[in-house]
């Protein structure tokens, strides 16, 4: 939780009890709460502006993230090929490539086997 380990979080706590006591805890976390509502229906009411705002306006905002979508899958198809090469559809070329290879170590191989 935002990066602080279990022995930081109990000195906080202790900390804030020191500094407010046990009986005003309640009544900060009370302001806290009805603080991050209001800070949530505001944002609430901003984006139904907005969005009334653009189909208002004739602007499809559906769309405007449809592109978005679209190019973070090609970027995940591009990493998912450069760090597992495996994974594309080229492997036929890598099987050609190995069966190349192994025939040309059975070639020269082959005399040595006889000799022996």
């Amino acid at each position: 939780m935002f990066g602080i380990g279990g022995g930081e979080l109990i000195l906080i706590i202790l900390v804030v009890l020191m500094l407010f006591g046990s009986d005003k805890i309640p009544e900060i976390a009370r302001t806290l709460g009805k603080l991050f509502r209001q800070l949530k229906n505001a944002t609430d009411d901003l984006k139904s502006e907005i969005q009334k705002s653009a189909n208002e306006n004739g602007i499809d905002s559906t769309g405007l993230t449809g592109g978005i979508a679209e190019e973070i899958q090609k970027v995940k198809q591009g990493l998912t090929e450069a760090v597992n090469p495996l994974s594309q559809s080229g492997t036929e070329q890598i099987v050609e490539e190995v069966e190349k290879a192994k025939e040309d170590i059975e070639q020269i191989t082959g005399p040595i086997k006889r000799q022996f």
